[in-house]
């Protein structure tokens, strides 16, 4: 460094040397402070030819004064001199416009607000990093918005690098601000398991409400992105989604998703049974509704299904004719492969997703703006995405062999021969036994 680029640094080693009872901290903050303002006057010095009081040959411009300039660092606040040009203008690269000079500080910042973090925290956080002036509610969401460009990314990515046999969609609900109102909306997220068998975040939108309009648009989102569906040429695509029962939902499954399947939620489908009996009563009938699901054939969940629906005919009239409703809706994972079913069969996986959603967006409580949900809950599955792939892979075996894809209910997987065996007494509601196989 040239010796005219040294004042600052140079001028604070003879006061410390003047006054060794400086504090420790206040030393390290002036001496960034000496060194960030002799980056600084070396660059200007780079840009005008020649340094401060210097005259050469080489000089394009000249010096008209300073403007001041506070720096946040992990030291605390530092004041830097900037220079004026009598031609131009001039900021130096280290402090360029919008880029972060300590972006170690910024990312924890970034990271807090992402993990949950209240915007009044991460103030103290920043302070305990050293900047005793904190930082305000817009500061923060001013930085976050830095996250946009990669939410954007993730969310708008192709789908086509593979095919995603099953899908799983749901919604739930958070509190936005439209105007001067604040409204409930929806927030509807998919995830898919690929052939490869790894689930991922397929995508996300936000809407009024789960109208038909709204699902058909979102999955129709999802197939312009490349989402696979299956054809006479082509058999590999989506074959089963699962989720509860919204109409909406079935709708738009059946416009947009030709050749799938729908598998209704067992575990919606058993919190309509306590909605209906109440909680003692619906205790021992979703038991027996369990035993449904506790087969290991698609023949011996079909003869359990009936015997179930018989059992509950005299003492749960209503509840047995739901189940004859929804007999093809809740047996349609019986057509795939047996390792698959406590995969398929509900919608537990993006229910933990959404539980993760609303514990970071109980944080925030009223967003300000549909931009603000889309930064978080997009940075939140972004996030998630690598730990879904990690736990929850899965071997698929070739699904294209599957008979009758469109009717997956009724009909018997090629590779699987099973043979019901004779029912065992065991349920306590009546004396009667349900079905049971080898």
């Amino acid at each position: 460094m040239p010796a005219t680029n040294q004042w600052a640094v140079s001028t604070l080693i003879r006061e410390v040397l003047a006054d060794p009872d400086l504090a420790h901290d206040e030393v390290f903050q002036r001496l960034l402070q000496a060194g960030l303002q002799d980056l600084v006057d070396a660059e200007a010095a780079a840009v005008i030819g020649a340094g401060r009081y210097e005259r050469t040959p080489e000089r394009t411009n000249r010096r008209n004064g300073k403007r001041l300039k506070t720096v946040a660092t992990t030291a605390g606040e530092v004041e830097l001199a900037i220079p004026k040009l009598r031609t131009g203008s001039f900021f130096p690269s280290l402090l360029h416009p919008r880029r972060r000079v300590d972006k170690a500080l910024y990312a924890v910042i970034c990271s807090a607000w992402i993990e949950g973090v209240s915007t009044r925290k991460v103030d103290d956080l920043v302070k305990a990093l050293g900047n005793e002036s904190g930082i305000s509610r817009s500061t923060v969401s001013r930085i976050c918005k830095d996250i946009d460009e990669g939410v954007h990314e993730f969310l708008a990515r192709r789908l086509d690098h593979t095919w995603f046999p099953y899908l799983f969609v749901d919604a739930t609900y958070l509190d936005v601000r439209v105007g001067h109102r604040v409204v409930c909306r929806a927030l509807v997220v998919a995830t898919g398991v690929s052939a490869e068998g790894r689930r991922e975040i397929l995508g996300m939108a936000l809407g009024d409400a789960e109208t038909v309009d709204f699902w058909t648009s979102f999955l129709r989102s999802l197939r312009e992105r490349g989402l696979k569906v299956p054809s006479p040429e082509d058999p590999t695509g989506v074959v089963l989604v699962t989720s509860d029962a919204h109409a909406g939902i079935r709708a738009a499954v059946r416009a947009i998703l030709p050749g799938a399947a729908w598998q209704r939620c067992r575990v919606h489908f058993a919190r309509t049974i306590t909605s209906r009996l109440g909680s003692a009563r619906s205790k021992p009938v979703n038991a027996l509704v369990s035993t449904i699901f506790a087969q290991t054939s698609q023949e011996a969940v079909m003869a359990q299904y009936k015997h179930v629906i018989d059992t509950l005919r005299d003492p749960f009239p209503e509840i047995a004719d739901m189940l004859t409703r929804a007999e093809p809706d809740l047996t349609a994972f019986a057509a795939f492969p047996r390792e698959h079913w406590t995969k398929i069969w509900s919608n537990n996986p993006i229910e933990r997703l959404n539980r993760e959603i609303k514990r970071r967006a109980d944080v925030v409580q009223v967003f300000p703006d549909s931009e603000s949900v889309t930064r978080l809950i997009g940075s939140v599955l972004s996030e998630q995405r690598g730990v879904a792939v990690r736990r929850t892979t899965i071997p698929l075996p070739d699904l294209t062999a599957t008979p009758d894809r469109h009717a997956p209910g009724r009909q018997q997987h090629r590779r699987q021969h099973w043979q019901p065996r004779r029912p065992a007494p065991h349920h306590h509601l009546t004396g009667r036994t349900p079905h049971q196989e080898t």
